[in-house]
């Protein structure tokens, strides 16, 4: 394509501002959704991430058993069938990184003046570590606490904002069920799960503590689940042993059944990312629509545009102008539309990304990446569609242009 065209280009496209601009509208309103469209798709798919993140890898947890009493079958859980020897049973299996025995249950917790129902976890030295949680302040609970049941408490940060507000917990002593614990540390901010549930509300004890003087015990060591975490990527093989293990250490044979369940924290949430990629790839190609259309409507402004410069295509023609000089001249002009328009399209996608995360507290994504296939999408469609009407214009013959009114 001839460099000295270009001026020309421009002069033909300022000759005629509202007619460019109406043919710009197209790619800056298909480039505009495609790059906020995508950017909310990549938002989702980072915010599902992030919890996967938050939640961490190769993680699954044992759960207490389901019975069957007068034909109907309980919830799962309601039964007391693990303790911690099951626990350290499991983390010698060679696919099981390690595991942290869990006793739950729900408490009132006080500070001063202010309460806060929330969930404690009374667990080992080995729960941040298996469940993936950073500490912010302070320390983590550690073996010796566990061993001498001391009423030593992580929180979670939700629950040290709501009773400590701005300042340091940490040495402050709070009340458990109106019993005194000492804040020994508090847990990095996770956010909200997929589900909605705030992974913060809660609180982290020793184990003994909440077996012995929180929540009770109906046997010694019995817990109400074991987090467990498998080596890198052996999870269902840590799962299935698992299972194995269990059977033999409760002594089920043939066609008993399980008085346990083993559960894949991270299957939800990996389906949730599965969800979160399509819904980004639909986004996109709904939005591309708009990217089409745009490139019809370019192609009718340039038809129109070759039937009303007939004369002048006639005169260049006439004073040695080549077919392909006109065909040249034609494509770019519908590719400087496409790049201007695509240009201020991205712009807007930005502003409207921007928009949607301030206004609706909505996380959006915005890659180079998704704008530049964007932008050069855009071209490719100009191209296609300006291409008809550049060849039109560069067929006609000079005479009957030249004839033209």
């Amino acid at each position: 394509m001839n460099p000295a065209l270009i001026p020309e280009a421009v002069r033909a496209l300022g000759a005629h501002p509202l007619r460019t601009l109406l043919a710009m509208l197209g790619m800056i309103i298909g480039v505009g959704a495609v790059v906020l469209m995508l950017a909310i798709g990549d938002g989702a798919r980072a915010k599902v991430q992030e919890t996967i993140d938050s939640l961490g890898s190769d993680l699954f947890v044992v759960v207490s058993g389901a019975p069957t009493l007068g034909g109907l079958r309980y919830a799962a859980g309601s039964v007391p069938t693990l303790d911690t020897d099951d626990a350290e049973a499991i983390a010698r299996l060679g696919s099981v990184l390690d595991t942290a025995p869990t006793h739950w249950g729900s408490a009132q917790l006080q500070y001063r003046g202010t309460n806060w129902p929330t969930s404690v976890y009374g667990s080992t030295e080995a729960f941040p570590l298996v469940r993936n949680w950073d500490l912010a302040q302070g320390e983590s609970i550690d073996e010796a606490d566990v061993r001498a049941a001391r009423r030593k408490v992580v929180l979670g940060a939700t629950v040290a904002t709501e009773l400590f507000g701005a300042n340091s917990p940490i040495g402050e002593t709070l009340r458990i069920n109106g019993q005194p614990f000492e804040v020994q540390g508090v847990f990095r901010a996770k956010g909200q799960s997929l589900s909605g549930r705030d992974q913060d509300d809660l609180v982290f004890v020793p184990l003994t503590t909440a077996q012995r003087q929180l929540f009770g015990s109906p046997f010694p060591g019995a817990v109400r689940f074991i987090s467990a975490k498998a080596q890198p990527d052996r999870l269902p093989e840590a799962m299935k042993d698992v299972g194995v293990l269990l059977r033999q250490r409760h002594r089920l044979s043939g066609e008993m059944e399980d008085d346990f369940s083993v559960r894949d924290l991270t299957a939800r949430n990996e389906a949730a990312a599965e969800s979160a990629r399509t819904m980004r790839l639909l986004l996109g190609a709904i939005a591309s629509v708009s990217l089409l259309v745009g490139g019809i409507g370019i192609m009718n402004i340039m038809l129109v545009s070759v039937t009303e410069r007939t004369r002048e295509i006639g005169i260049r023609m006439a004073v040695g102008a080549r077919r392909r000089d006109i065909l040249g001249q034609f494509l770019l002009e519908t590719l400087l539309i496409c790049l201007i328009g695509g240009a201020l399209g991205a712009a807007a996608g930005i502003g409207g990304a921007w928009l949607a995360a301030t206004l609706f507290d909505m996380t959006v994504v915005v890659s180079a990446t998704a704008v530049i296939v964007a932008f050069v999408f855009a071209a490719s469609i100009g191209v296609f569609f300006g291409y008809y009407p550049a060849r039109k214009a560069a067929a006609l013959p000079p005479a009957e242009a030249l004839r033209a009114v």
